[in-house]
């Protein structure tokens, strides 16, 4: 799974090819969560709250870059880094 981004010890990836919606994966301390993008909101998984709104935060703030992402993995194409949180 191709990461995209990487900030406070999360990790933020995408599959190739991956079902709709449009969604990301994050990962953090052994747990995993599913965000969909158009609004962003957590799919499935369960992440501490504030991992959780980390995410939610970058999430925002990238939204349209996410979904840029989204594009190219759907295609097969080599994903963009996303600016981290600082």
């Amino acid at each position: 799974m191709p990461e995209i981004c990487r900030f406070f010890g999360i990790v933020v990836a995408m599959y190739y090819e991956d079902h709709t919606p449009p969604h990301f994966h994050a990962r953090y301390a052994g747990h995993r969560a599913r965000f969909a993008l158009g609004p962003v909101r957590l799919l499935s998984g369960s992440l501490s709250p504030r991992v959780m709104g980390l995410i939610m935060e970058w999430a925002v703030m990238h939204e349209i870059e996410i979904l840029e992402d989204w594009e190219l993995a759907r295609r097969g194409k080599s994903l963009k880094p996303i600016q981290p949180l600082e």
